[in-house]
This record gives structure tokens, sequence and C-alpha cells, in this order.
């Protein structure tokens, strides 16, 4: 475990990842695995089963780390990605047991680190963020409502719209935008049905790269939140990186509304 020399017989296996993610809080590695041989066969050599054991777990550990991650509380490999809404940093309840499973198992392993890499699907998460914002437009209505009736003041993302007031307030916010509007023959604004007047509303709400690019950091941002939480975890142990591209390499039946974790 020193200093890398150059030999030909120096092993080019990633030990210590290997040694991070077999290493216990009290630092003992625990390998239970069967091993099989005739004692009677001058060729039987228990420590080369060993060797070629401990090449494969070494071997494991750079192909499929979260493999080996997973097998102290389940998970395995779906433990190297979470899911989001599009267009939202909401995770439905089977993500957010991951993150809590992941957060199980980094404080099983005390010497492992964590990269967290946020990402976006470009079309769905833009569409998911124009619903946002427009969302956003009615609940300020409601809210500037409650501010004049002198009620406590909310954050937005605290005020709630049920289907009873939903017209009353896209109304509202539908005037109060300043896009070219239908009017009658005496210029006034015409009245519109609710679906035309949401319609008109999210074909002139624009979304720009730099508002995805923050709603990958955001997800990144809000992971590593849930996972310092716990208080288990050392903030030094994870780190948010920079996506060298806003969407994700593609992986079958997973989504690119998703955060990528890396372990080191």
């Amino acid at each position: 475990m020193g200093e890398k020399v150059e030999s030909p017989h120096a092993t080019k296996l990633p030990v210590k990842l290997a040694i991070a993610l077999l290493k216990d809080r009290n630092g003992v590695i625990k390998l239970d695995l069967p091993v099989r041989g005739t004692l009677d066969d001058p060729k039987f050599s228990i420590w080369r089963i060993i060797l070629q054991i401990l090449v494969n777990l070494i071997t494991k550990a750079a192909t499929s780390p979260f493999a080996l991650l997973g097998a102290i509380i389940g998970g395995g490999e779906e433990l190297s990605y979470v899911e989001f809404e599009e267009g939202t940093l909401t995770l439905n309840e089977a993500n957010l047991k991951k993150v809590e499973n992941l957060t199980k198992a980094l404080r099983e392993r005390p010497a492992v680190k964590l990269e967290i890499e946020g990402h976006v699907d470009l079309e769905k998460d833009r569409e998911g963020l124009k619903r946002e914002l427009f969302l956003k437009k009615l609940k300020a209505q409601k809210l500037n409502e409650m501010i004049r009736m002198g009620q406590p003041s909310l954050s937005i993302d605290e005020i709630k719209i049920d289907s009873t007031e939903y017209s009353k307030y896209l109304k509202m916010a539908y005037r109060e935008e300043r896009f070219p509007k239908p009017r009658n023959i005496l210029g006034m604004v015409k009245d519109l049905p609710d679906s035309e007047m949401e319609k008109l509303m999210l074909t002139h709400i624009e979304v720009k790269e730099g508002d995805l690019r923050t709603l990958a950091f955001q997800r990144a941002q809000k992971v590593k939140e849930m996972i310092l939480k716990s208080k288990e975890i050392e903030p030094e142990r994870i780190f948010l990186i920079e996506p060298k591209t806003l969407t994700p390499e593609k992986k079958e039946k997973i989504k690119d509304s998703r955060v990528d974790f890396k372990i080191k």
C-alpha cells in the first residue's frame, strides 16, 4: 500500500479502491467465501485460491464498484443513480429509499468517497421546467393576495393551488403577462377558456440552456444535502462534479433526468 513502483510484477488493479469497498468501520475485511479442493492433491494450495479470490474481488471493484457497495445493504448497481421527476427536484419514494440505502452503505464503508454528477433530459426537462415556471406564476398571484389580506408570508414552494381556485389564479396570472393577447373589437383582452390561456402562457415561457444547467446542479446539490443530513458522512467524502454534458450516458429503461454516482 506504499508508493507506486515501476515493476513488471506490480498489479495495475485498483487495490486501494477494493480495500475501501471491503473494509468496514472497524477497519476489518471479512470475506465469507467457499473454498473447494482436495487436500491430498499435491498441487492444492489454499493461498493460490485465496489470491485468485482477491484478484476477482479487486477486478469487480474496478468494473462494478456499486455491486460490492450494494452487497452491504442490497441494491447493487441501482445505487449508482437516482431518477428525478421531469423539470423538478422531486424524487419518488423508490429513489428516496435509494439515497437512504446509499447513505447507509457509505456509513459502513468510511474510506469510500462519492462523486455526484447531475444531468437533465433536454426535451422532457425543458417541458417540465416550463410547467413548473407556469405554476409559479399562478402561485405568485395567490401569494400576493394572501399578503394583501394580511396573512403570513410563505415561500412560493409552500403555496398550494387546488382545483377549485385554479381558474381564478390562472386568469389573474394570464392578465399579468406582457405577450400580445387576443382582443375584442373594443381592444380589450378577450376572456378565453382555461386551456387556451394555459397554452398561450406555456408557449411564451422560455427555458434556456442555463436553466437546464442550473437544474442539473441543483439535483446533485439536493442529493448531497440529503446524504450529509444524516450527520454520519463527512462532507469531505462527497464531491459535486461538473458534468461534461448536460445529458448523461444513455442507459436502457433509465431516465436522463437523473443524478449519477461514482465511487472513488
